[in-house]
């Protein structure tokens, strides 16, 4: 809910200050992805550079290659030795080995290839780049592939070359520190920037927020357009909106309380005469029929509590669905559970209850309410068939329900009054007349179409229409 105060200069918890915080959040998330992407660019072309170093060193390496008296050996170059030395930023390895897989010269120990390293495409070698761990350290491997073709020696031999981490992480963080500079100067700027913008856009706020102060709590009356600018109009047509339906929403609250006393008030009286009068009785038969007359109007109360329950659960399920959280439902699978839970009322009003549904039918709604609906429907046409009659639930393509029932039906110039609360067309009727009113909120809520026509077989057929089923 939208909740304004006076703005006062340099007051603490401003709506200006807000901004700018969030503005600040926003610019520092927006530092750490510049600083976590220059870092890893930074990464990626020290790697590009050192890893075309670490080739080199090892092609040096392999030009020195010579296989003597049926052994290969390895005379590595002085061009290669000299990146072999200790530096500031990290230290590097190398290792030969022949066809056989023996260790020539250089360091034992050096991490293999993990099986399926691809070899690389960048460069014209037959060389695998990957990583490791050597002497308790990360390290960056190259393992070049070099063929050997002497008389006295036929084969493949590898040399691996490793280097620490060191260097490449210092490159790394040369270019993240840098941007993070940059990026900090710039945001300092935007930051001043937006406050001088602010602060001349939220004057006019001031009167507004000055309105809404003055207001009473129960004031729902529009907002007046006060002189703001032409970009905050919206806003106040919104809260007028906004206002508009929390006042229709309070006047059918209010409506619903006043039906609600109006409607528990008779059935009450009548249950509290009713033990009064058999209070006086001495005699326990007359007790136990004021027992039973008392059971009946406290089974009415009962069903009549459950009806407001569930008129007051729709409002938060039409909110659920308006908020995206409908379900895809089976229809037909609501029918038939519902159906097996009827069907034993039906049996004791002498009534057939019977389901059509051939294949599943998807629709989007959310599973209470759908119940509810189904639940009414049938539970009011067994009401209204006598013994001997049939009542028929039909779930159809594309999305469609109908219940039909061989009772006395519903004239047509009745057939838009039954959706109102406590409309009841027998007064005499046992009903509190919420339970077509029920139904019609469940598809308001769903934006579904509800229609009331004749039978095929005399009656009434309720037919409930969704929305295009789901995908």
């Amino acid at each position: 809910m939208w909740q304004f105060g006076v703005v006062r200069h340099g007051a603490v918890g401003s709506l200006r200050g807000r901004l700018l915080r969030r503005l600040a959040g926003l610019l520092a998330l927006l530092m750490v992805f510049s600083g976590w992407s220059a870092y890893w660019n930074g990464r990626e072309a020290a790697d590009t550079a050192y890893d075309r170093t670490l080739l080199a060193s090892a092609r040096a390496i392999a030009d020195g290659l010579i296989a003597q008296d049926g052994e290969l050996r390895a005379n590595v170059p002085y061009i290669a030795l000299d990146t072999f030395a200790y530096d500031s930023a990290g230290r590097i390895y190398y290792q030969v080995l022949d066809p056989a897989g023996t260790l020539v010269s250089g360091y034992e120990h050096l991490p293999a290839p993990p099986p399926g390293t691809p070899r690389t495409d960048d460069y014209p070698a037959l060389a695998r780049f990957y990583d490791g761990e050597y002497r308790g350290e990360g390290v960056r491997l190259v393992s070049l592939l070099q063929p050997v073709t002497e008389p006295q020696l036929n084969g493949i031999a590898e040399i691996r070359v490793a280097e620490t981490l060191g260097a490449r992480e210092r490159m790394a963080r040369s270019l993240l520190t840098d941007t993070l500079w940059r990026i900090g100067l710039l945001a300092l700027g935007a930051l001043l920037l937006v406050w001088l913008v602010v602060s001349a856009a939220l004057r006019p706020l001031h009167r507004l927020s000055e309105a809404v102060e003055e207001r009473r709590p129960d004031d729902l009356r529009p907002l007046p357009l006060v002189d703001v600018h032409l970009e905050l109009k919206p806003l106040v047509s919104s809260l007028n909106h906004f206002t508009e339906r929390l006042r229709a929403q309070f006047e059918r609250q209010a409506q619903f309380i006043a039906d609600a006393s109006h409607d528990l008030r008779t059935p009450l009286a009548a249950l509290k005469a009713r033990v009064e009068l058999g209070l006086r009785e001495r005699e326990p038969a007359h007790w136990r029929e004021t027992l039973e007359d008392a059971a009946q109007h406290t089974e009415r109360l009962t069903h009549l509590a459950n009806q407001l329950l569930s008129l007051a659960r729709i409002e938060s399920g039409a909110q659920a669905i308006a908020e995206g959280g409908a379900a895809r439902l089976d229809l037909a699978a609501l029918a038939r559970e519902l159906g097996l839970a009827m069907a034993a009322l039906a049996h004791k009003r002498g009534v057939a209850l019977a389901l059509e549904a051939e294949r599943p039918v998807w629709v989007l709604g959310e599973p209470t309410l759908l119940n509810e609906l189904l639940n009414n429907l049938v539970d009011n046409a067994l009401a209204h068939t006598p013994a001997g009659g049939n009542v028929v639930i039909r779930v159809l393509e594309p999305g469609v329900l109908e219940v039909e029932d061989d009772g006395p039906g519903i004239p047509p110039d009745e057939r838009e009054k039954v959706f109102a609360r406590f409309y009841r067309r027998d007064t005499q009727s046992k009903g509190a007349g919420l339970g077509l009113a029920i139904v019609g909120e469940i598809c308001r809520a769903h934006r579904a179409e509800i229609e009331l026509a004749d039978g095929r077989h005399g009656g009434l057929r309720v037919r409930v229409r969704f929305g295009e089923p789901p995908a």
